[in-house]
């Protein structure tokens, strides 16, 4: 009776096309910018208690203490008093000591979880704590205005900032600025980088304007190192190395919610979108499949791979390509410049994504 409906099998392309990140031109409010403002999915769920320090490196279990002890002080009402303070309400009295907390650490040792652990043990409800990377914190910025995001964030007990790094003078007033006029208003801060506070300018362009804002900044933070290998390659195996085009295209073609580009044209596709569109770019997708993977021509479209590869990293896409691996993505000219940390990120975090889209290629 239901031989009817029973279609002859086909191979898996002949099913339906994958989707493709060059067809989607997201546009997305400012306010859907700061409702998304939390941890990303993939640390939805970390805690202090699922960080399992390296016993080698006891800086990590001193993280552990010092992000535990200053989110519980966060508790009660919000810095002016009361639970909802009037913008023109009279400003909370200065705080004695720094206001943040800023996290120091190479590749992999578990900042982001760190941080996101802090930001939900942080006893303020969700609206009340805001959590995002430098970049999108400066597109948050671009958005709103300055005053807007002034008072929006004012309200907030908390902001984490993940990533924290300063690219261009103008950036880095911008955020000095914001960061200066939130402590005021008696935000807590808290922040991870791959350098401490006085160091982040150094091999990048305007170095002495670099570090004369960075000093004013630093002062807001309690700079807390954390030692420790890129735990993404602790005892895991290497990176699966490049698959080839027919493999990656029939493992789109298979996997329901997969796209499917050429690399070469994804970089100019990212190109004609906002940064701060890149998470929406994503929106539902269960695998990323790229063909052609090539070396990054330039700087600044090595730039925009990074802000894609971090929202692919924390939305847990795997990413399926051939081509060339991704450790040979960026120049020996842009691993030893001043963009180096958030390149060496890119690899790590894209490496990552690989292994696990290694089950997407049938046996």
């Amino acid at each position: 009776m239901s031989s009817s409906t029973t279609a002859p099998a086909q191979s898996p392309i002949a099913d339906a096309a994958p989707l493709s990140l060059c067809a989607r031109e997201p546009l997305v409010p400012a306010d859907r910018l700061v409702a998304e403002m939390v941890p990303p999915p993939r640390f939805d769920s970390v805690r202090f208690e699922t960080y399992i320090p390296d016993p080698n490196q006891p800086s990590q279990t001193e993280a552990v203490r010092v992000l535990s002890d200053f989110a519980a002080g966060l508790g009660g009402a919000h810095a002016s008093g009361s639970g909802k303070r009037r913008w023109f309400a009279k400003k909370p009295a200065a705080p004695t000591g720094p206001r943040g907390v800023y996290l120091d650490g190479g590749y992999g040792v578990g900042k982001t979880h760190l941080l996101a652990s802090f930001w939900h043990a942080t006893p303020a409800a969700p609206e009340r704590k805001a959590f995002g990377t430098f970049v999108e914190l400066t597109n948050l910025v671009g958005a709103l205005g300055f005053q807007q995001t002034v008072r929006t964030l004012g309200e907030h007990r908390l902001l984490c900032i993940d990533e924290f790094e300063l690219d261009d003078p103008g950036d880095t007033v911008l955020v000095s600025t914001l960061l200066g006029k939130l402590v005021d208003a008696g935000v807590a801060l808290a922040a991870t980088s791959n350098t401490l506070p006085g160091k982040l300018g150094e091999g990048r362009f305007a170095s002495a304007d670099f570090l004369r804002e960075i000093q004013g900044l630093s002062a807001h933070f309690r700079p807390l190192r954390i030692d420790g290998e890129d735990y993404r390659h602790r005892g895991l195996p290497e990176a699966p190395a490049p698959f080839s085009d027919e493999q990656v295209t029939k493992a789109a073609y298979a996997t329901q919610g997969a796209s499917l580009d050429d690399f070469p044209h994804l970089l100019d596709h990212l190109a004609r979108v906002h940064p701060s569109r890149y998470g929406a770019l994503t929106d539902d997708l269960k695998a990323v499949c790229l063909t052609d993977v090539q070396p990054v021509p330039d700087q600044s479209t090595a730039l925009r791979l990074v802000v894609l590869a971090d929202r692919l990293y924390d939305r847990e896409i795997p990413v399926l390509a051939s081509g060339l691996p991704f450790d040979q993505l960026f120049s020996d000219e842009m691993l030893n410049g001043g963009y180096r940390k958030k390149y060496f990120r890119a690899i790590s975090r894209l490496t990552a994504l690989a292994r696990d889209a290694k089950g997407l290629v049938g046996a």
